[in-house]
């Protein structure tokens, strides 16, 4: 008798796992959303500076490399049906995946399962997580600066249009999403 009520309990066990791990990955494509609400459209780009990144970001330091990876590919899907995710200064949906930011867009699914993965794979410390953010930040810009380059058919307006108007901003992004990555895994192992 006792073993078909493990089986069940079992069952409970993993149906409500999946549950939570669905929620989890849900939150997190609707904070990145949040985070492109935060934007500053700039008058000699194309590309708006956003908060975006910081998400995308952070979720794969936390999150992990799958988890981080479904969340971002999850805010995809939400943005080309149509749902108004990305950031406003945009058109929306898949026109806003096939204009300028659409290389950054796509990409970001690849730049928080790298940023996770490499978290993964040792001690949570400052050091580490900031070394996944420059990794996962050179994914960002080389799938955004490759989608501009074939939308203006030149490497060098892509750089002027993508880049340099944006290491600065990148680098703080990358040392908050770092702290804040390191500061929640100190907080999670001490309640442990």
């Amino acid at each position: 008798m006792a073993k078909p009520a493990a089986i069940a309990l079992n069952r409970e066990g993993r149906a409500l796992y999946w549950v939570e791990q669905t929620a989890i990955v849900i939150s997190a494509s609707l904070f990145v959303a949040l985070c492109a609400r935060i934007t500053l459209p700039l008058p000699f780009t194309p590309v708006p500076l956003t908060l975006q990144n910081f998400g995308v970001l952070l979720l794969g330091l936390t999150l992990g490399s799958r988890r981080g990876f479904a969340a971002l590919a999850l805010y995809l899907i939400e943005g080309a049906s149509g749902l108004p995710v990305f950031n406003p200064a945009g058109p929306g949906g898949l026109a806003q995946m096939m204009g300028a930011t659409g290389g950054f867009l796509l990409v970001y699914p690849l730049m928080a399962g790298l940023a996770g993965w490499v978290m993964e794979r040792g001690k949570a410390s400052f050091g580490r997580a900031c070394a996944a953010g420059v990794l996962a930040e050179i994914v960002l810009f080389a799938g955004g600066i490759s989608w501009l380059a074939v939308l203006t058919h030149s490497f060098a307006q892509a750089a002027r249009f993508g880049l340099y108007w944006f290491v600065f901003a990148e680098i703080i992004k990358v040392m908050l999403a770092a702290a804040a990555a390191t500061g929640w895994q100190y907080t999670r192992k001490e309640q442990a």
